[in-house]
């Protein structure tokens, strides 16, 4: 009978092609789908939209410093993104201000991060097709829109997400092998994270969580001091590195914290974050969105869709826990690590002009969406329970007491003659027995009961050759074979809370709600996109650049603020046009005086400007208004008054003489040249008050003026 080695089935998978792999494996062929599909998508999505507010600020910031430490370092809004800071330079150096380095970099992460993803949910999750649905959730979900494709959140948002994924699996594979490697790489993980968000501190907490719940037995007391005492050097590790992060943090950040204005305002931010943004975003939703200029739109879920998204993740929490009991810690971690967003974010968002909105924004808890897939994997599948072997140290490693990791299913085995291997370093071995999978195996095992009904009784030439290590904890086992074209499935019904005359019913009505959620999803990513298309920004910078590259020499303009549409006020001085056009290429010439002033007005178009404000009241002098003479100083009240600020004059005058005048308001003053003539001036000043007082200087000069006007520059009327 022909062999069955890893030689024959690597040259059976060379043979049979594409066709020859997925039949191989068709899990992880449908899941590498999924992932190629979402990134796609994701990036035709993000592709549509443009740079949006605070993507221009960060612009604006890394074409007018170095590449420095002291850059790097610097906070924004007070948030903490050297890596984001590094990414946004580079691609500003090499292409200036322009979006598809952005969009190539976005969907870069979301591939990484999907792949990571779906390796973690391979090592920790029993061998099931199931493991798709907590995959597509993570790929699909609404909730992540704003990571792939705004900049400023994907900059911060990606790679906290691959922190979390890295970490967690980090700490399992520390938990399964005792391997201190697995603790550098623990650390390394969150340190990713930190480097380009301070959020990411949130990924402590999460892995805690996650080796309290999944990898100890017992009352809460007892497994959280079971997870202390047993991998005490994971808490050593993180509680210095989160130790050293916060010294440096704190002394650069300002204090964040907020107080609630009341007890309502925290009742309806935590209604509208849970209520109309998370469990709707799990299931598909919002299914409606609320425009919000250049940014993400936020949610909006019609009443019945959100009455409905609360039914379906009630229903599922209830029948994953009556399957196993074991899916009860996974909703405890999904609930714990809701507490910590929902109180970082209450004590930080609330108290502002913001409060309204701000449980509506899915980039507050996109990070909750690892979190939710990775317990909705575990409730629907289980936790792949290694059974540790002896392990002994290898170059470079040293031996740690291995730990029973937690509560697994009794197996029967039946007892193989034990041989003594010959010497050599051996590696951990896991059971493969009742859904177990075997950590360090390339091939998922066949369970007892999904084996063949007639194997093929020839053994494996390489399994035959190497003895088998015998150990202290349990009878030894064959060494697992790798399945050929067959996947363990959980060795439970998965429906068995279900009576069985209405099983057939449940499975039908399960079937039709993830097709539904499915479109939802579809509906939801449509709209979202359409939202995120309509870019009044893109559309004033390209404006603003042909109009630029056409205007007649001598053009100026005042360094005044683009539209509130494109960088918001808040984000003073860098939504003024000096800083906004820094990277664009096509600059404006700015001045602070000039005879002749041009604006670029709301929809980036080159006119001719004027002033929108206060004007001086009329003169008495008819056909002057108010005479000035050479050495005098006349007060001229205005129709309404100013406060102190950054203003532009206008000033139309007839000179009879060449000199020059001084113009006060409050306590600023500007002076100007005075021509000859009948002529205008603009200029800037600072100060506020309700008159203004004009002194003008010259051999033999009067000055009459009816016209001066302080306030904004803005297009003159046609």
């Amino acid at each position: 009978m022909a062999s069955t080695g890893p030689e024959v089935d690597a040259a059976r998978s060379e043979t049979g092609g594409a066709g020859g792999l997925v039949r191989a494996d068709p899990t992880r062929s449908i899941a590498l789908a999924m992932i190629v599909i979402s990134v796609l998508w994701r990036a035709q999505i993000a592709a549509r939209g443009y740079l949006a507010a605070d993507d221009y600020v960060l612009i604006t910031q890394s074409t007018e410093s170095a590449l420095t430490p002291g850059f790097l370092l610097t906070l924004y809004n007070n948030h903490f993104m050297p890596g984001g800071r590094l990414l946004t330079w580079l691609v500003t150096d090499a292409f200036g201000l322009t979006y598809w380095p952005y969009v190539l970099l976005m969907a870069v992460g979301q591939a990484v991060l999907a792949i990571a993803f779906y390796r973690l949910l391979r090592v920790l999750l029993r061998p099931s097709r199931l493991l798709l649905v907590p995959l597509g959730m993570f790929l699909f979900s609404p909730l992540t829109l704003e990571a792939t494709s705004w900049w400023a959140v994907g900059a911060n948002m990606l790679p906290m997400q691959l922190s979390m994924v890295l970490a967690v699996g980090a700490q399992l594979k520390y938990i399964r092998t005792r391997r201190l490697r697995h603790l550098l790489s623990l650390a390394l993980a969150v340190l990713l994270g930190l480097l380009f968000f301070e959020k990411a501190l949130l990924v402590v907490p999460l892995v805690f969580l996650f080796t309290v719940c999944f990898f100890t037995d017992g009352g809460p007391v007892r497994a959280v001091l079971t997870a202390v005492r047993r991998w005490w050097p994971s808490w050593l590790v993180l509680t210095a590195l989160v130790g050293a992060f916060a010294a440096a943090y704190l002394l650069r950040a300002e204090s964040s914290l907020r107080r609630p204005e009341s007890f309502g305002e925290v009742l309806s931010f935590l209604t509208q974050l849970l209520g109309s943004t998370l469990v709707p975003g799990l299931v598909g939703g919002p299914w409606g969105w609320l425009g919000a200029g250049d940014g993400a739109p936020v949610v909006a879920p019609p009443e019945l869709g959100r009455w409905i998204a609360w039914a379906v993740v009630a229903a599922l929490v209830v029948l994953t826990v009556k399957r196993d009991r074991q899916a009860t810690r996974a909703w405890v971690l999904f609930g714990g690590y809701l507490v910590l967003v929902a109180t970082m974010l209450a004590s930080t968002r609330l108290g502002s002009v913001y409060s309204g909105v701000a449980g509506g924004v899915p980039r507050y808890v996109s990070d909750a969406v690892v979190v939710a897939a990775i317990c909705v994997g575990v409730a629907l599948v289980g936790i792949a329970r290694p059974t540790p072997a002896r392990v002994e140290p290898t170059d470079g490693e040293i031996a740690a007491p291995q730990a029973d990791p937690g509560p697994t299913e009794e197996v029967a085995v039946a007892p193989t003659p034990r041989t003594e291997p010959a010497p050599r370093p051996v590696v951990s071995a896991y059971s493969s027995q009742a859904g177990v999978i075997h950590a360090e195996a390339p091939h998922d095992p066949v369970p007892a009961d999904d084996a063949p009904a007639h194997p093929d009784p020839t053994p494996d030439p390489a399994s035959a050759a190497a003895p088998q290590p015998a150990t202290d904890a349990a009878p030894a086992t064959p060494a697992p074979t790798p399945a050929s074209g067959r996947e363990q499935r959980p060795p439970t019904d998965w429906l068995r809370p279900v009576p069985e005359r209405y099983r057939e019913v449940v499975a039908a009505g399960l079937a039709l709600l993830l097709v539904v959620a499915m479109f939802g999803t579809v509906w939801t990513t449509s709209r979202y996109s359409d939202e995120w298309s309509q870019k009044f920004g893109r559309s004033y910078l390209d404006t603003a650049r042909i109009e630029l590259a056409s205007a007649p020499p001598g053009t100026v303009f005042f360094d005044t603020p683009v539209p509130g549409g494109v960088v918001p006020a808040l984000s003073w001085p860098y939504n003024l046009q000096s800083r906004f056009f820094a990277a664009a290429g096509s600059r404006p010439e700015f001045v602070h005086e000039t005879e002749n002033a041009s604006v670029l007005d709301g929809l980036g178009r080159v006119q001719v400007a004027t002033i929108q404000g206060s004007s001086i009241v009329p003169g008495p002098q008819e056909g002057c208004g108010y005479l000035v003479a050479a050495g005098q100083t006349v007060r001229m009240p205005l129709d309404k008054p100013r406060d102190e600020w950054f203003w532009i004059v206008r000033i139309g005058y007839l000179s009879s003489a060449d000199g020059t005048a001084v113009l006060r308001l409050g306590q600023g003053s500007q002076t100007f040249p005075v021509k000859k003539g009948l002529n205008q001036r603009f200029f800037e000043i600072s100060g506020g008050g309700d008159a203004v007082e004009l002194t003008v200087t010259g051999l033999d000069l009067t000055l009459c003026t009816n016209e001066i006007a302080i306030g904004n520059l803005t297009p003159k009327p046609e």
